[in-house]
């Protein structure tokens, strides 16, 4: 299983990949921790990026796609791979095509605005545990309280409402465009081209992992 996993911030990707991962015994392959790990290790790659980091600007495409294909030569990609919060623009869209990254599936998690917005800013955590709270779906015993040590919840700065438009602007603007890209491609027909699915982001958890289960095998 290759696939992508597109959706909103908030649309419950995170979630959703960690089923998917379990199910198909493959990794996710997040930009972030390959750059991480290229630059730990001391690639080619890791030291052309790091170069790049330090002089205080954006890692090209061409970088980031020579960390994929140096990413997906490892063992543990033998069964395929999960892409989320990648690609993000249709250049890197094109460039992964170019690269001959094979996809099979793509995944769209979609959810509508409003409910992103409930969804992320009613978020409430207790920043000594970890635990995490929502004012309306899962409620600390004591409205703003922590249930188990009474110490005061907070709410993130990710999680403040004009935060959370922000990035679904920033989303609307840059990615969205890519439900087009690959949805056309999927039409297409062309040899290689991937199966395009989207599911419906809303509802109990298992349910939508149940959604995305049915859709890619489909």
């Amino acid at each position: 299983m290759r696939l992508i996993l597109l959706g909103a911030p908030g649309a419950g990707k995170g979630t959703q990949a960690n089923f998917i991962k379990e199910k198909y015994n493959i990794p996710q392959i997040s930009t972030g921790d390959m750059l991480r790990a290229a630059i730990k290790e001391g690639t080619e790659m890791g030291l052309a990026a790091k170069k790049v980091m330090d002089a205080g600007q954006l890692v090209s495409d061409d970088i980031i796609i020579g960390l994929v294909k140096d990413r997906l030569k490892a063992a543990d990609c033998a069964n395929g791979y999960l892409f989320d919060g990648f690609p993000r623009t249709t250049a890197q869209a094109d460039a992964m095509k170019d690269a001959g990254v094979k996809i099979d599936y793509v995944l769209e998690i979609a959810v509508p605005d409003d409910q992103i917005v409930e969804r992320m800013s009613g978020r409430r955590s207790h920043p000594a545990s970890g635990r995490v709270y929502h004012v309306k779906f899962n409620p600390p015993k004591v409205e703003g309280k922590d249930d188990v040590t009474g110490e005061d919840l907070v709410q993130r700065d990710d999680d403040k409402e004009e935060t959370v438009k922000k990035r679904l602007d920033v989303y609307h603007n840059q990615t969205e465009v890519l439900l087009g890209y690959y949805g056309e491609w999927a039409k297409s027909g062309q040899p290689g081209a991937p199966k395009y699915r989207k599911i419906e982001g809303v509802g109990p958890v298992d349910e939508i992992r149940d959604r995305a289960f049915a859709a890619l095998s489909s």
